[in-house]
């Protein structure tokens, strides 16, 4: 099954008649390692799943990447400022992995919200869910070690030390590689 029609229904029910329209407006890419999904100052509307792969997001300061967040297998990812409201992006979404994604636009997608009330429910428990992960990485920013955002990352992805450079993750973290260094050891 299409992964992002599976995503969906892990939301909400879709009938057969919404699974069919949504098959005709999800293409699918491979992308290569280094590829962009988008850079900044773009605007590209589409929401995206990952089948096989892995993207990290990041922003540029004071001529460093900082790193953002990393999008893992089976999560709906997009840029929120290009995607729904077709500003520039602020941030680069680029492939660590080979990847395989599916992908649908800003405007497919609303035009199934209009037509089947499904959907505009699948919609709203999705943005739900997006708010819910923003706001416990901001309240982890504020509260939490770096120590204990790794711990947390590992827990959730575990996989992500061999996936990911040590560099990135660090950024990520907010900490040089070198305190990162330190709290592996640990």
């Amino acid at each position: 099954m299409n992964p992002l029609i599976k995503k969906f229904k892990e939301y909400g029910n879709l009938n057969p008649e919404i699974e069919e329209e949504l098959s005709k407006r999800i293409k699918s890419q491979i992308k290569q390692k280094g590829d962009f999904f988008l850079k900044q100052g773009q605007i590209v509307s589409s929401l995206f799943i990952i089948e096989t792969g892995l993207v990290r997001s990041f922003f540029i300061k004071d001529d460093k990447e900082v790193n953002a967040w990393f999008g893992f297998e089976n999560i709906i990812l997009g840029s929120i400022l290009s995607l729904f409201y077709k500003l520039p992006s602020f941030e680069n979404i680029q492939f660590l992995e080979q990847s395989n994604i599916y992908y649908i636009t800003s405007d497919d997608l609303n035009e199934l919200y209009k037509k089947y009330h499904q959907m505009e429910t699948i919609g709203r428990i999705m943005a739900e869910e997006y708010c819910k992960i923003m706001e416990e990485r901001i309240m982890s920013l504020h509260t939490q070690s770096a120590e204990q955002r790794y711990q947390t990352l590992l827990k959730e992805e575990p996989e992500v030390s061999q996936r990911i450079s040590l560099g990135h993750i660090a950024s990520y973290l907010g900490i040089t590689q070198e305190t990162l260094s330190r709290i592996r050891k640990k």
